[in-house]
C-alpha cells in the first residue's frame, strides 16, 4: 500500500544520499525531504521515515563469547529465500551470520569490527572452512549486505569502525553487489565508514583481484583494504586445502598482489595463514612462506618495525568446523611456527582467537540446518574436494 500523499516508499538500504535523492525526485519529493529521511534512516535507525522504508531481517539467534577485549557476538539474520525450488520443499528462508569483534590497540582505544556476509554459503570448496561445507545457495544482494552493518548499529547498538568482508561467502564472486555496498557504507551521509576502515578478503579470484584493480584507480577508492587467504606454502598443500588454486597458482596470485600494490599507492595487503597441525606448520613451510612474501618486503623492516609498503602476514590458529579431521594447533605449535616465521625477517601478527567456543571465529561460520543445499556450482570450473 503506498504511504501517505500517495508516495510509493523507496528503500535506501544500499543508496547513496545522492541516489536516494534522484529517485525520490522521479516521485515528486524534494531533496529536502528526501536528505531528511535519508538521514532518519542511517543516523536515526528509523526504518519508516516518509518517502524511506526499508525492512531488516528479524534477528533469530544471538551468541555471546567474552573475551579479554570485549563481548564477540554473532548474530543471525533470516532473509526470505527466493529461490523456487527450494520454497517447493518447504524451505523458504536463509540464515545469514555476522560477527562483532571487539578489538583494543596499543593505546588501549576499543574498537568494533563487524564481520559481514556476501553469500549464503561459499562455492569455493576450502576444505577446512564450514561455510565452504554449505556449499553456495545464493548471493546477497547490496541492500542485505548493507542491512547487515544497520542491524549491528541500531539493533545491537553497537558503533561500528571497521568492515571485514570476511564472513560468509567469497566477496570476489559477488563483486558488483559488494562494491554497491560499499559506496553506500562509504557516504557520509549515510554509514559514514571511511574507505580506508574496509576490507575486502579473498581465497583468490585472480579475475576479481584485477577487477579490483581497476576499481581502486578511481576516486575515492585507493584506500580500499584488501587480504588474501594463502594458508598454505607452496602450490601442492594449497591445491589440496583450497581448489581455486587449481585455477589462479600461487605465482599468479603473487603477480596480481604486487601490481595492486604499486596502484595503492604501496598501501599493505593482508595475507592471512590459517595454520592447522599436520598440514602447513612444518619449520620447511615457514621458510616457504617466508621466499613467497619476500616481494612483499621493501621496506617493510626498519630498526624492528613495520613501515608502510609491503604486506603484512597474519597467522590465524585453525579454528575447527564441524566434522574437522584437524584439531586447534596448540599455542606451542602457534607460537614455534610464528617464531621460525620472524627469523626469516618476517613481519608476523598472531590473530588472536575469538569466538570459537560459539562458531564465530574465522572458518566457522556457517548454519548446519542448510548444508548441503548446493545449487549452484563452483565458479572456477573446477571441482570441490568438500562435498
Amino acid at each position: 500500500m503506498a504511504l501517505a500523499d500517495d508516495i510509493p516508499p523507496i528503500s535506501p538500504l544500499a543508496m547513496t544520499r545522492q541516489q536516494f535523492v534522484d529517485a525520490c525526485a522521479q516521485q515528486g519529493v524534494g531533496s529536502g525531504r528526501a536528505k531528511d529521511a535519508y538521514h532518519k534512516v542511517y543516523k536515526e535507525g528509523i526504518t519508516h521515515a516518509q518517502p524511506a522504508r526499508i525492512t531488516i531481517p528479524e534477528i533469530v539467534n544471538r551468541l555471546d563469547e567474552p573475551t579479554t577485549e570485549g563481548i564477540t557476538t554473532k548474530f543471525v539474520q533470516r532473509f526470505p529465500n527466493p529461490n523456487h525450488r527450494l520454497i517447493d520443499k518447504g524451505i523458504d528462508f536463509d540464515d545469514i551470520e555476522s560477527v562483532i569483534i571487539p578489538m583494543k590497540g596499543r593505546s588501549g582505544r576499543k574498537t568494533h569490527t563487524l564481520c559481514v556476509s556476501s553469500q549464503v554459503g561459499c562455492a569455493m570448496g576450502c576444505g577446512f572452512c564450514e561455510t565452504a561445507q554449505m556449499g553456495l545457495i545464493r548471493s546477497l544482494s547490496a541492500e542485505e549486505i548493507v542491512g547487515q552493518w544497520w542491524a549491528a548499529r541500531h539493533i545491537e547498538g553497537v558503533h561500528i569502525d571497521n568492515i571485514v568482508f570476511m564472513g560468509m561467502g567469497e566477496p570476489l564472486d559477488n563483486l558488483d553487489e559488494v562494491f554497491r555496498a560499499i559506496e553506500c557504507l562509504t557516504d557520509q551521509s549515510g554509514p559514514g565508514m571511511a574507505m580506508s576502515s574496509i576490507t575486502i578478503s579473498t581465497v583468490g579470484r585472480v579475475d576479481g583481484l584485477r577487477r579490483i584493480k581497476e576499481q581502486v584507480q578511481t576516486h575515492g577508492w585507493r584506500k580500499l583494504g584488501l587480504a588474501l587467504s594463502l594458508n598454505a606454502p607452496n602450490d601442492e598443500i594449497r591445491n589440496a586445502l583450497m581448489p581455486v588454486n587449481r585455477k589462479w597458482t600461487m605465482q599468479e596470485l603473487q603477480d596480481i598482489l604486487l601490481e595492486l600494490r604499486e596502484v595503492r599507492g604501496g598501501r599493505k595487503i593482508m595475507i592471512e595463514y590459517v595454520l592447522i597441525p599436520g598440514v602447513n606448520n612444518d619449520r620447511e613451510h615457514a621458510a616457504q612462506v617466508a621466499e613467497w612474501m619476500r616481494p612483499f618486503m621493501k621496506g617493510q623492516i626498519a630498526a624492528g618495525k613495520q613501515r608502510g609498503h609491503g604486506g603484512l602476514l597474519n597467522v590465524i590458529p585453525y579454528n575447527p568446523r564441524r566434522d574437522s579431521p584437524w584439531p586447534a594447533p596448540t599455542e606451542e605449535q602457534v607460537e614455534e611456527f610464528v617464531g621460525w616465521l620472524m627469523k626469516h625477517g618476517l613481519f608476523v601478527n598472531r590473530r588472536r582467537t575469538k569466538g570459537r567456543s560459539t562458531m564465530s571465529a574465522c572458518g566457522q561460520l556457517g548454519t548446519a540446518e542448510i548444508r548441503k543445499r548446493k545449487f549452484v556450482p563452483l565458479t572456477t570450473n573446477q571441482q570441490t574436494d568438500a562435498d
